[in-house]
């Protein structure tokens, strides 16, 4: 039986590179003989998250547009060209018989390249409003698989496949995994858990925002876990305590997840697919400081839906009391909210995402 090559390609975030770990383990799952290798940004945490799940990457050079900087553009020309360079010598090593982008900047050489060179190129769009490099490379790609529906705004009609975002296994059955949760973190099973993650990097605002109400979680009886991301640690350490726990950041997501009564989140795509499955009371403060606002849009869908609570980053510190107490202290609005969740829940995106893109190898293969 002939091994068949893949090129994944994305990274700059967690809710880019994984979904693109997602796919990968999914493939190795149902073809343990295929041939993996990523290509990322050089510098982003794709090149330390990758080689821990055990696959290969090659880095790029190239980097994203600032559009708040543009002073910092001026190298952007140099550094697309020698991607280009790059991605076409890496294409020329494996010659994959498909290359799959997960977004972000680090997937625009590797796919354009691909899809130049005559290899087809599938897609998998997160946001429900696409970043700029997948609405560029759409028009060469053969499939793209998308989490929202509405999306021939932006893309092909007939190229879209409506599966969900990926999302990871470990994710797929926390409810049994309840105790094991809280002997992993050392919880009281007696008090309610509250866990607070700002995305893969941390996010400033958010930990700023928990810093300031540690006496409201005193007074709700709250234990709390709080994900603060590596470059914030040292500056919220001090906030652990027998009730608030501060980590730089965890890697068992699954025992957190599990532990968790009611969460608090970013909107990023990935993390909103995880946190759907997951299906836990949800406060979602999106991130201003992203392309196109789509964590706002992302946040929008659930809120209109009754899954989540949107706390706009302008006005949390304002009403992050009044928000929390209300949810705490309403049972049936935590039901209705997991209940919402559930339904959005789409926990066999990975699966269909790879069904569709073996159906698109095999067609190129005869």
């Amino acid at each position: 039986m002939k091994q068949f090559n893949y090129i994944i390609s994305g990274g700059g975030t967690g809710g880019h590179i994984y979904p693109a770990l997602a796919i990968a383990n999914e493939i190795k799952a149902v073809d343990p003989s295929a041939s993996i290798v990523f290509v990322g940004a050089l510098g982003k945490m794709e090149m330390e998250k990758v080689p821990q799940a055990g696959y290969k990457i090659h880095g790029i050079w190239i980097a994203g547009i600032q559009r708040s900087k543009p002073w910092k553009n001026s190298l952007f020309p140099l550094k697309l060209m020698i991607s280009l360079i790059q991605s076409f010598f890496i294409w020329l090593r494996y010659r994959p018989d498909v290359l799959i982008g997960t977004g972000g900047f680090a997937s625009g050489p590797m796919l354009f390249v691909g899809g130049i060179m005559g290899s087809k190129t599938f897609l998998q769009e997160q946001n429900s409003f696409p970043g700029i490099t997948n609405r560029l490379l759409a028009k060469r790609a053969y499939g793209i698989a998308v989490a929202y529906p509405n999306m021939e705004h932006y893309f092909p009609k007939q190229k879209l496949l409506y599966t969900g975002n990926p999302v990871r296994k470990s994710l797929l059955n926390i409810t049994s995994l309840r105790e094991q949760g809280l002997d992993h973190f050392n919880l009281d099973p007696t008090k309610k858990t509250l866990v607070v993650v700002g995305g893969s990097l941390g996010a400033r605002a958010i930990n700023d925002l928990i810093a300031g109400q540690v006496d409201l979680f005193t007074q709700l009886n709250l234990q709390v876990i709080w994900q603060c991301g590596k470059m914030y640690f040292e500056d919220y350490a001090s906030f652990n305590s027998k009730s608030i726990q501060v980590h730089s950041f965890i890697q068992e997501m699954d025992y957190l997840y599990a532990a968790a009564d009611i969460i608090i989140s970013r909107a990023g795509a990935s993390s909103i697919s995880e946190l759907s499955i997951v299906a836990k009371p949800l406060i979602l403060i999106p991130s201003p400081n992203v392309a196109e606002n789509h964590q706002h849009k992302n946040a929008t869908v659930l809120a209109e839906r009754g899954a989540a609570i949107l706390l706009a980053e302008s006005a949390a510190q304002e009403r992050f009391e009044s928000t929390l107490r209300s949810l705490v202290a309403s049972t049936d609005r935590q039901l209705k909210m997991t209940e919402a969740l559930t339904q959005l829940a789409q926990p066999k995106a990975t699966e269909t995402i790879v069904q569709h893109i073996q159906k698109l190898i095999l067609s190129h293969a005869e």
